[in-house]
């Protein structure tokens, strides 16, 4: 009885149908709207702070004030003026020059230090590597006003040094040092930061490849050569063109000493000065904008010009 039981019970359990448990399958997720609304943010800011002003700006760059008829469009004519401007050009060439002696002496400075802090050979490589790093902390204008101490002919330290060993006092703001002298504040400003970006850059290269030379008998200044400064390309052209980018926009230094040398730099000094004083000292809006498109025209060219070099010589 019990062995038929058993039976009937196996029976119907094997002629039960196996229940099988569905789950649902997650929805799937939808990668473009969630990757656009992680971008909407920097999206709307991006339209609102840079292409809203910047096309506002080549919108009045069109036209011009009149005494009589009020704004104007003059279509490019204030273009074909700007670009005849002598002391618009003066200033471009100005900074042209103040890139052209200023950034190698900047980025070699920021090149050996960083070279040095990676050897591992100096003591207290941190406290070093902070100390570089600390005057690009200090706000440019606290920086100009500082140099421009140092550099006073009256009161500054250097004037009075000379004076006591009965030396000519050196002219830092005449018209012929004050290139130097601001190339030298903008060098002391930012070889820390530059430091930085190429000491990380270092970093990052494997050790491996140091073993394996050192192996194959090269010294530190083989690696060096080799293997260093070929990584640290990429490095350099970004560096190179951030200073691009600051060098033809010079702005605080020269208008910080400007007060204190008003013979040697006026208004028109450097571009960016120059339109800066002819918005809000002479009140020709949109003259300013357009000297402010053939900057950044000119901006662009230059650094086009320098990736497309480097792109050039990587890939020969």
């Amino acid at each position: 009885m019990a062995t038929t039981t058993a039976a009937t019970t196996t029976a119907a359990t094997t002629a039960a149908p196996a229940r099988t448990h569905r789950t649902k399958s997650p929805p799937r997720r939808r990668h473009g709207t969630a990757g656009a609304l992680f971008i909407a943010p920097f999206m709307a800011l991006f339209l609102l702070l840079f292409l809203a002003p910047l096309g506002y700006a080549a919108y009045l760059s069109l036209f011009q004030e009149k005494l009589i008829g009020g704004s104007t469009f003059v279509g490019l004519d204030n273009y074909v003026t700007a670009l005849k401007d002598p002391l618009l050009l003066k200033g471009i060439g100005r900074v042209a020059l103040f890139f052209a002696i200023q950034v190698p002496v900047m980025l070699l400075l920021a090149l050996c230090f960083a070279l040095a802090l990676d050897s591992g050979l100096l003591r207290l490589a941190r406290v070093i590597r902070l100390g570089i790093f600390v005057p690009y902390a200090v706000p440019s204008v606290i920086a100009t006003l500082m140099w421009g101490y140092l550099y006073g002919p009256d009161f500054g330290p250097f004037a009075q040094i000379s004076r006591d060993l009965h030396l000519p006092a050196p002219h830092f703001l005449s018209g012929g040092w004050m290139l130097g002298s601001l190339a030298n504040i903008v060098t002391w400003e930012f070889v820390g930061y530059n430091m930085i970006i190429l000491y990380a850059a270092l970093r990052t290269i494997p050790h491996e490849l140091y073993e394996a030379a050192a192996m194959d008998g090269a010294g530190a200044w083989r690696i060096a050569w080799s293997i260093k400064l070929p990584a640290l390309r990429p490095a350099l052209t970004l560096t190179l063109l951030f200073s691009v980018i600051g060098s033809f926009q010079l702005f605080n230094e020269p208008n910080l000493l400007m007060k204190v040398a008003p013979d040697v730099i006026d208004s028109s000094y450097t571009a960016n000065l120059y339109a800066y004083s002819v918005a809000f000292i002479s009140q020709q809006t949109n003259y300013a904008a357009t000297v402010s498109f053939i900057l950044g025209l000119v901006i662009v060219i230059v650094s086009y010009a320098f990736l497309l070099t480097a792109n050039r010589r990587r890939t020969a």
